[in-house]
């Protein structure tokens, strides 16, 4: 966890507000959303969780997925529809509204590992997979922009803003107030990428005359911000909301299925391939893939048998596209359905196909190919 006092409000440009109709505050009401926080003696960093919810920590394990069974999860009905990617002023009128039409496959190959780090404020590492998301949202987003977003969301650090000094509070064993905004009667958490968003959100309240006090940011793992949210009751996200242009509302109900949905916390591939790549990361991956379950995206053929998406090259090589994640199938937005595979079946499929050269893991970006000798734990797992 991180945590870094800053008080400084004075020198920086004012940016368009972001939600003119809802109430913008560095702190709310103790009785409303005061937080505390759990530290934990063998996992770090320790979640942020509500202070009438302590033990409601995400599951360090999760059951064993079925036999190769349908995810339920589509663009349809995976959240709410772009109408989310509004201000709140809009956001909110609108939110029961879903959008069934994908994106187009991208042109391209996206890059194959995350931007370059960066530290806009020393000692807060930029998110910056999530800020390249938040800067590609067009003016009109659709769900797919969206799920962009939630997916490269679910990696790295993620910050919060608390009211006085979070490290003397702490310290003290009291709660934290953390920022929020309200909008017709509903709260929404603030949740930052990096400390650029952080500057523009103390820049607005300035501006807005709110009351000086002094902010303390709070660096969490993304999943621990995200169930947060969800533990303490909040009817939504709102990433980074004073960055105009670059700003998006998560309903609670998408962010709730993208914990429960995917794999158990913490991500480890999501994690592996944001990363710095090493000569060790191909079989950091590959050990990671006998633990975590996988997906692989399915579709049927005109006689209704469902067939899994491969990736060829050009001289003919034939690799099954992995994902980490259900939103990274849907990302590809080709209108394949998510299949969950344990590692068992995972090594079963290469197994059996020893025509495939190996796999693609979450071919939407950041990816990362491995061959069938890198992948031979794996494959040792079919018995």
């Amino acid at each position: 966890m991180a945590l870094f006092s800053r008080r400084d409000k004075s020198d920086r440009p004012t940016p368009e507000p972001a939600a003119p109709a809802a109430d913008e505050t560095g702190g709310v009401d103790a009785t409303d959303a005061e937080a505390s926080v759990a530290a934990s003696a063998d996992s770090a960093p320790a979640g942020v969780v509500s202070a009438d919810t302590p033990d409601t920590e995400a599951p360090a394990e999760a059951a064993p997925a079925a036999p190769v069974p349908h995810v339920s999860i589509s663009v349809n009905t995976f959240g709410h529809g772009a109408e989310t990617a509004r201000p709140l002023d809009s956001a909110l009128a609108a939110a029961s509204g879903d959008s069934a039409a994908p994106a187009a496959p991208a042109s391209t190959r996206p890059a194959a590992t995350a931007p370059a780090a960066t530290e806009a404020i020393p000692g807060l590492a930029d998110n910056v997979l999530l800020q390249a998301a938040l800067a590609a949202l067009p003016d009109e987003p659709q769900s797919a922009d969206i799920m962009n977003v939630m997916r490269q969301a679910l990696q790295g650090q993620l910050y919060l803003r608390a009211q006085g000094n979070a490290q003397a509070l702490i310290a003290a064993g009291q709660g934290l107030n953390l920022a929020v905004t309200t909008y017709q009667d509903k709260r929404f958490l603030l949740v930052f990428s990096g400390g650029d968003p952080m500057r523009q959100s103390v820049a607005a309240e300035a501006a807005a005359a709110v009351v000086d006090s002094a902010t303390s940011v709070v660096g969490q793992a993304a999943h621990n911000v995200f169930r947060t949210a969800v533990d303490s009751g909040y009817d939504g996200v709102y990433l980074d909301h004073a960055n105009v242009g670059a700003r998006l509302v998560l309903p609670i109900e998408l962010v709730q299925k993208a914990l429960d949905e995917g794999a158990p916390v913490p991500f480890e591939l999501k994690a592996l391939l944001s990363g710095e790549r090493t000569e060790a990361t191909a079989a950091a991956v590959a050990e990671a893939l006998t633990r975590v379950p996988v997906w692989v995206a399915g579709g049927k053929d005109p006689s209704g048998a469902i067939g899994l998406a491969e990736a060829r090259t050009q001289t003919g090589e034939r690799r099954i596209e992995v994902y980490s994640h259900p939103l990274e199938v849907i990302a590809m937005g080709r209108g394949n359905s998510p299949l969950a595979l344990t590692p068992a079946q995972l090594g079963a499929t290469l197994a059996s196909e020893p025509a495939l050269t190996g796999i693609v893991v979450d071919p939407a970006g950041p990816w990362i190919e491995l061959d069938r000798d890198v992948l031979a734990p794996v494959i040792a797992l079919a018995g």
